[in-house]
């Protein structure tokens, strides 16, 4: 019987290597921008710094049991944000989460229409390109409905490269929110007020898996953590030693989904990604200049609500620049689960099926 390679010594060496530089890189670039004082800096930094180290042909990216933590600290800590007055404005949520999904469903199509005129894609990979987050349920759909998977990689991932940098920056200067490296937080939570929320988040966590609950890691944290908050049980904000690593895991996390893809790939989608980015930003900024025409809504907290990028990001930069983050998690959550509902019969009645290619 041959050896694995990869459960070699050599093999497990490298891996660990990879992660280390990783991990090396990912806090170099966050500690960067954060001595800079750029907004979500921290986030935006790591990722940058990871993804050019990825299309230099560094081998980036972390293991999964490494990534779940970093999801379940970020989601406990959007959990300690959580206050009895938010949960009490989650009646006013109804109406803006309607129109995020008739936005979603705009968006989706006004992206698509691009992508065919001016692109020449076809309309299977350019409705999947357009629909805004649940990555993972995309590229998935696409390889079975034998969609330009490329293509659609590099449109999805660079929008959330281009959010994720610039939505902290746009905020900043309009002043929709201090300048600064991350916002003030509160008391941190005392040893035995950790533990509880470790075991509250990883039992929560596990139970969302098991039932296939979308971002269950993240959710299920910030769902327990909420909930102790909430109801007043616990009280303090994760510590700093934990906190900051969280942020520049997100960043790191998103900057290795880039960085996997070849430089050349990227290259030759760049128009079709940054054209069609363009299309979903102008139809979302109608229905949020309409919502806070007509809404108390604050417009920081409408931005990144509908900024349509992948729902980790969105909901760690509502944690660096201090925006509600029950608002921002119900919407996105909501634009997942929307997108991961109707995106296949979008795509079943609108796109061409997978015979079709074979003609």
């Amino acid at each position: 019987m041959s050896e694995n390679p990869a459960l070699t010594v050599p093999g497990w060496r490298s891996k660990t290597i990879n992660v280390l530089e990783t991990i090396a890189i990912g806090t170099a670039g966050g500690g960067l921008f954060y001595w800079t004082q750029l907004p979500g800096g921290l986030i935006t930094g790591a990722m940058m710094a990871v993804a050019a180290a990825g299309l230099a042909g560094r081998k980036m990216g972390l293991p999964p049991p490494l990534s779940h933590i970093v999801l379940m600290a970020l989601g406990v800590s959007l959990g300690s944000m959580v206050s009895p007055a938010m949960i009490h404005n989650l009646s006013s949520y109804p109406l803006t989460i309607g129109l995020l999904a008739v936005a979603t469903f705009c968006a989706t199509f006004g992206s698509s229409i691009y992508l065919q005129r001016v692109h020449g894609w076809d309309r299977t990979s350019a409705l999947l390109a357009g629909s805004p987050g649940a990555l993972s349920q995309i590229i998935m759909l696409a390889t079975e409905r034998k969609a330009n998977v490329p293509g659609i990689a590099v449109v999805q991932i660079m929008r959330v490269i281009i959010l994720t940098s610039a939505v902290p920056l746009l905020l900043a200067a309009t002043g929709m929110m201090a300048h600064g490296p991350l916002p003030s937080r509160g008391p941190e939570a005392t040893p035995l007020v950790l533990v509880e929320l470790c075991v509250v988040a990883i039992g929560a966590s596990l139970l969302l898996r098991l039932i296939n609950f979308p971002a269950s890691w993240m959710f299920g944290a910030m769902l327990g953590s909420s909930v102790l908050h909430g109801s007043g049980l616990v009280e303090g904000t994760l510590p700093q030693w934990a906190y900051l690593p969280a942020l520049v895991g997100i960043g790191t996390l998103i900057g290795s989904r880039f960085g996997a893809i070849k430089l050349r790939t990227i290259l030759s989608y760049l128009g079709a990604a940054l054209g069609s980015f363009a299309v979903a930003i102008a139809i979302s900024a109608v229905f949020v200049v309409a919502i806070i025409l007509t809404t108390p809504v604050r417009l920081a907290d409408l931005v990144v609500a509908f900024s349509p990028g992948a729902m980790d990001a969105m909901m760690a930069l509502a944690l660096t620049l201090h925006i509600d983050p029950v608002f921002v998690g119900a919407h996105h959550l909501s634009r997942f689960i929307y997108v991961s509902i109707v995106t296949p019969g979008i795509v079943h009645w609108f796109g061409h099926s997978p015979d079709d290619l074979d003609d």
